[in-house]
């Protein structure tokens, strides 16, 4: 089914309008002191945040990457995130790589370890955090750049990395929406509506004549990626704007 843009805007506005009617006032406060705090974290607080399509300047894009000990949310961990905040024309504010110490390492398969180098005592000796202490080094990092501006988070593979970023914060019984807005963004996505339908990273980055920075030992981590992920949407920004004129 091909939609126009008015058509796609409706829909949008209509799953904002359920969304909140579903988050409406008939929840009691027993209801509110029963829930986990990962829960609470998803019902909105206060007012709308304002359009970003109407108000660029408020919000903010958190480009994030993850490395794990394996594919599977729940059973593997994350051992790294980067996170490189900009605003929405990708003018980059700060950036940060936090490593976690993951709770089971013994998870870990071969396939990750060989493209993110983990291993138990090389994370010791980086001082890879605490899931716990990984979370409020997150949110503190989060509060310090951007304050209370709306943030949306930015991923190549975004649901793996909402995924894994989920389950790091239940297990502190909390939630990434203290940091970021409820819709998440992918970079292929906004490639295939410019008509390239290459997935992967480094073929966009070919196609855009954008540099992404190289892997290698001790160099695949979640910054890196983030970092490159920060060029290849300014490629495509670029690459919009060229199909416009």
């Amino acid at each position: 089914m091909k939609l126009s843009i008015n058509s796609v805007a409706l829909v949008a506005a209509a799953a904002l309008a359920m969304n909140g009617c579903q988050s409406s006032s008939s929840r009691t406060p027993s209801d509110a002191a029963a829930e986990p705090g990962f829960v609470a974290a998803f019902v909105p607080d206060g007012a709308r945040p304002s359009n970003p399509a109407d108000a660029p300047d408020d919000w903010r894009l958190a480009f994030l990457d993850v490395e794990t000990t394996g594919l599977v949310p729940g059973y593997h961990e994350m051992v790294d995130v980067g996170i490189v905040l900009t605003d929405l024309e990708g003018t980059i504010l700060d950036s940060i790589l936090v490593r976690v110490q993951p709770d089971h390492p013994e998870r870990t398969s071969p396939e990750a370890a060989a493209v993110n180098d983990f291993e138990e005592e090389k994370w010791r000796g980086y001082g890879a955090l605490s899931p716990q202490a990984a979370i409020d080094t997150l949110v503190a990092f989060h509060k310090r750049v951007v304050g209370d501006s709306p943030t949306l988070m930015v991923a190549h593979n975004s649901h793996f990395d909402a995924a894994f970023l989920d389950q790091l914060f239940r297990e502190g019984n909390r939630s990434w929406r203290e940091m970021y807005y409820y819709y998440v963004l992918d970079l292929p996505s906004m490639a295939w509506m410019l008509g390239l339908r290459d997935l992967e990273g480094d073929r966009l980055s070919t196609r855009l004549g954008v540099e992404i920075l190289p892997d290698g030992p001790d160099m695949h981590t979640g910054l890196r990626c983030a970092t490159g992920n920060v060029n290849l949407y300014r490629g495509l920004l670029a690459e919009a704007r060229r199909q416009r004129q």
